[in-house]
């Protein structure tokens, strides 16, 4: 071959390559409303996102294996609906395998929003099919995880979403989130990309395998993640009407002047513990909240701040606890694996419980010396007095009426909001952690 040619057969790969990484570019990142990478500069809390970044609109914590699964859901379509916090242009999941013993295989997903509330029937123009590294179908281990690829896609903030997965093989227990308080959907054979819900005849109150939707927005900031135990889950609050505390507090990021715009994720798990792991058969545990901080809290996607509510289940559940110094020696443990990433922790009082069935005055002893220490401002870098926002002044040891759920122990969906508007949220902009 003559130089002269090689070198004009070199120019045009060159050529070429440059538009294909331009277009790809374009595609995924370069443009004003393009799809990008996690890694963006830091900006000022107060300011808007100049640029688009991923953050965490909706989020459910892995919280078991569950029961009578040992094959999974071979040859099932799983339409799970969640509720949005942010919005944003493009969107993308996480599936986990957490609890599961062979490999999961998801041979379609999908991606869609909802045409009404709680509806598995897919608005006109929004299915999307998903992909992962490329490719349809994908193949979860069993205790991993997967992220798909993202797919361009207008999601309102505050609006249902259908994420659905088909696998058409056995698979071991499926992990799920037992009280989702919201009605997801179930169809036999593939009907992932069925934009019409009247396939999805089975209906089912837990999530399977879905842990996490991401938006790409421009205007949110960052997320908050809250953990916790069934009052973070929501578990009393009205089903389908999302007023958990969360859903509370992401209205108000989402509306007061002044608020810092941030997505919200819920990884609160029903009986969780701060000390002690659930049986991962077991529904109404999951592991320990400092067994899971950094999974579910500290690495999800552009966390900025973190809530903790926990600390009643160590009470409850046996082995009890009884010595409040351990209780805040784990509280204290979350704050410096936060601090270790560079992020402030606000946490919260033990609520009251006069009345559960479960009361006794001892219990309550423990639980005042766990806030007492709580208040002194050397466990947590911010405090939340949910404790003084729910208790009744005329019996501080019990749910004040309107707020309690009817249990003695669970806020009502009043009480929920209440919790949500006794956050601070300027402490939710601050982000150098506190010398404590």
């Amino acid at each position: 071959m003559k130089k002269s040619v090689g070198y004009a057969l070199l120019a045009g790969l060159a050529a070429v390559v440059v538009l294909i990484s331009t277009a790809i570019f374009v595609g995924f990142g370069g443009g004003h409303d393009g799809l990008g990478s996690d890694h963006h500069k830091p900006r000022d809390p107060a300011a808007p996102a100049v640029s688009g970044q991923w953050v965490g609109s909706w989020s459910a914590a892995a919280a078991a294996a569950e029961p009578g699964t040992l094959d999974g859901y071979a040859g099932m379509s799983i339409r799970n609906v969640v509720h949005t916090s942010v919005g944003g242009s493009g969107a993308r999941i996480q599936l986990s395998n957490l609890y599961g013993t062979r490999p999961l295989v998801v041979s379609h997903a999908s991606l869609a929003l909802a045409a009404a509330p709680s509806n598995p029937t897919a608005a006109a123009g929004t299915m999307r099919r998903l992909t992962f590294g490329g490719r349809p179908a994908v193949t979860i281990p069993a205790g991993g995880a997967v992220t798909s690829d993202p797919v361009r896609l207008k999601v309102p903030a505050d609006a249902d979403l259908l994420a659905t997965t088909y696998s058409p093989s056995p698979s071991g227990p499926a992990t799920y989130h037992p009280y989702a308080r919201q009605t997801s959907y179930l169809a036999r054979g593939d009907r992932a990309e069925d934009a019409t819900g009247a396939a999805y005849t089975e209906q089912s109150p837990y999530w399977r395998y879905l842990t996490g939707v991401d938006v790409w927005s421009t205007e949110a900031r960052g997320t908050v993640v809250a953990i916790g135990d069934s009052i973070t889950d929501g578990i009393t609050s009205t089903a389908g009407a999302n007023h958990r505390w969360t859903d509370f507090l992401a209205e108000r990021l989402r509306t007061e002047p002044g608020a810092p715009r941030y997505g919200v994720i819920n990884q609160g798990i029903s009986g969780n513990r701060l000390l002690v792991n659930g049986s991962r058969f077991s529904p109404n545990n999951g592991p320990s909240v400092l067994s899971r901080l950094d999974r579910d809290a500290l690495s999800r996607t552009g966390v900025k701040a973190v809530v903790v509510e926990i600390g009643l289940n160590d009470l409850f559940k046996s082995p009890r606890q009884w010595d409040p110094q351990k209780i805040v020696a784990g509280m204290r443990a979350i704050v410096r694996e936060a601090h270790a990433r560079g992020l402030r922790v606000t946490g919260s009082t033990l609520t009251p419980f006069g009345g559960h069935r479960g009361y006794s005055t001892r219990m309550n002893q423990v639980r005042e010396q766990v806030n007492r220490i709580i208040r002194s401002g050397s466990v947590y870098d911010e405090v939340v007095d949910w404790d003084r926002t729910l208790r009744d002044p005329a019996a501080p040891v019990r749910l004040r009426p309107v707020y309690d759920s009817g249990d003695h122990l669970h806020p009502s969906d009043e009480g929920f909001r209440a919790m949500a508007h006794a956050l601070n949220l300027d402490h939710l902009k601050r982000s150098a952690p506190a010398q404590l």
